[in-house]
């Protein structure tokens, strides 16, 4: 994952409320701002601004129907993260064993 993609992900999903439309998005399928903010604690004025703020990461796509736009998840930038995370994970994993290692070597040695 290209960090730039991965910084524009996490930056998305930091915000809570994004993370809730993420959810809804998840639970229901594809959208409308107004369908979303019904079931939000904001405005449709604010639902559709943090959608953007989404598609820009790449998180959401739209698709108009008629006047009105669709959003649904887009999920290979969730994928590619959770990969990237993966992979950072086990970097640590083997890191820690070998620390785990040094430490029991040394005890043997005293």
């Amino acid at each position: 994952m290209k960090r730039a993609r991965a910084d524009a992900v996490f930056a998305a999903l930091a915000d809570p409320t994004r993370r809730q439309v993420i959810r809804a998005l998840s639970q229901q399928g594809a959208a409308t701002a107004t369908g979303l903010a019904a079931a939000l604690p904001v405005t449709r004025q604010a639902v559709t601004k943090h959608l953007s703020a989404l598609a820009d990461a790449g998180l959401v796509t739209a698709t108009r129907r008629g006047r009105e736009k669709v959003y649904q998840i887009s999920p290979q930038p969730l994928t590619a993260a959770v990969s990237w995370m993966a992979d950072l994970g086990a970097r640590w994993d083997e890191r820690l064993a070998a620390l785990r290692d040094h430490v029991a070597s040394t005890r043997g040695k005293r």
